[in-house]
């Protein structure tokens, strides 16, 4: 496992300690690591819906109605409540 060395401002490392104190990670490296894990993951779901906006924007306009869509958003959503 390589090593890090950071810098942080007196306020960033308290809140650090405070949230090792109060149980919520076993030391400042996993709360950095967690940190990284965290942003990693938001990029990554980011960059899905990213893809899937660019992907519903190049699709066109639907020939369906807003009732349509609403009546088959209900549909799906009934199906997903059912199981």
């Amino acid at each position: 496992m390589a090593t890090m060395n950071i810098s942080l401002p007196d306020p960033l490392r308290d809140w650090v300690q405070e949230q090792i104190q109060e149980g919520s990670y076993s030391s400042t490296s996993d709360y950095v690591r967690d940190l990284i894990r965290r942003d990693r993951e938001s990029r990554e779901q980011q960059m899905v819906l990213q893809e899937a906006i660019t992907a519903g924007l190049k699709s066109g306009i639907s020939q369906r109605t807003m009732e349509d869509l609403l009546d088959e958003a209900k549909t799906k959503l009934a199906a997903l409540n059912a199981n």
